[in-house]
């Protein structure tokens, strides 16, 4: 008994030991990678993991994520599966794996297109499937019915009962993902009740104030667009994501553009996050806004 114990305690001292080995291989770079990934480095941060000799699932998902946010959508999913491959239970991974997919069917051509998308579809609903309560997933899974056509397995129905999830796991975004399917219906007075009932249920109400103001610009009631993007101003009147938003208000509907360009100049000169806009928008829309 004494002789069995002693062995399984060598054992898994060993196991311990060399997991700690790799932590400690990879620990550091890959932290490293992260905050590169972070700062929007993508191609530090692509060096750094590519320089770790034992890749781990996690060091592939990093690495898929750095060829996503530089629109390597092939190379993203080629990293993103062996990903997945290694931690076939992991709902995040399973994601990015969708949301590659997806854009490399946003990007490809009408013959290969409806592959990639039920690829993405597939993953999506294998990341909402592994974790019922992720919320990305479940959004980008919505988005996905909502927007693809029947024959690649959209649909209003599948819209409604995931937006009926989505309220499950968060209220506020419930209420935004059923404005999106009466927008879609033409249904535009549910639609604004669905997108005021989200920003009173939200702790954070930016983003939903955004929404409001994207939606009643569309419908020409700019006043009121204003209105909203004022109360998202005095809550948070230095996120980056409100400054982008102004300016992209603006020029869509043609009104304020110096004061456009200014804000645009501005967002260019923040530290940005991967949750933000990517530059190459602002850089893109601020050339639109000069007319070159």
């Amino acid at each position: 008994m004494h002789k069995m114990t002693h062995t399984g305690g060598v054992l898994r001292n060993a196991a311990l030991l060399a997991m700690g080995t790799v932590v400690w291989a990879a620990g550091p770079e890959l932290e490293q990678a992260r905050k590169l990934y972070n700062l929007t480095d993508f191609d530090q941060s692509l060096k750094v993991l590519h320089a770790i000799p034992a890749k781990d699932g996690a060091v592939y998902e990093l690495m898929g994520r750095d060829y996503y946010m530089q629109g390597e959508y092939k190379k993203a999913s080629e990293a993103l599966e062996k990903a997945f491959a290694a931690e076939p239970g992991n709902s995040q991974y399973a994601l990015w794996l969708a949301r590659a997919y997806g854009r490399r069917a946003e990007t490809s051509s009408p013959f290969t297109a409806p592959g990639q998308a039920s690829k993405a579809r597939q993953y999506f609903e294998k990341s909402a499937e592994l974790n019922p309560r992720n919320l990305e997933a479940l959004s980008d899974l919505f988005e996905y019915y909502l927007e693809a056509p029947g024959f690649l397995g959209g649909g209003l129905d599948k819209a409604q009962a995931t937006a009926l999830k989505i309220a499950a796991v968060d209220p506020a975004e419930g209420h935004c993902s059923l404005a999106k399917i009466a927008e879609k219906r033409k249904e535009f007075g549910s639609a604004e009740e669905q997108l005021r009932r989200a920003i009173e249920a939200s702790p954070q109400p930016v983003g939903k104030l955004i929404d409001l103001a994207r939606f009643l610009a569309k419908q020409g009631r700019m006043q009121e667009a204003d209105q909203s993007i004022a109360r998202a101003d005095q809550i948070a009147p230095n996120s980056p994501k409100l400054i982008y938003a102004k300016a992209d208000l603006y020029i869509k509907h043609k009104r304020n553009l110096d004061l456009a360009k200014e804000l645009l100049r501005r967002y260019l000169s923040l530290t940005l996050t991967p949750e933000d806009p990517p530059r190459s928008q602002a850089e893109k829309l601020l050339r639109q806004v000069q007319g070159t």
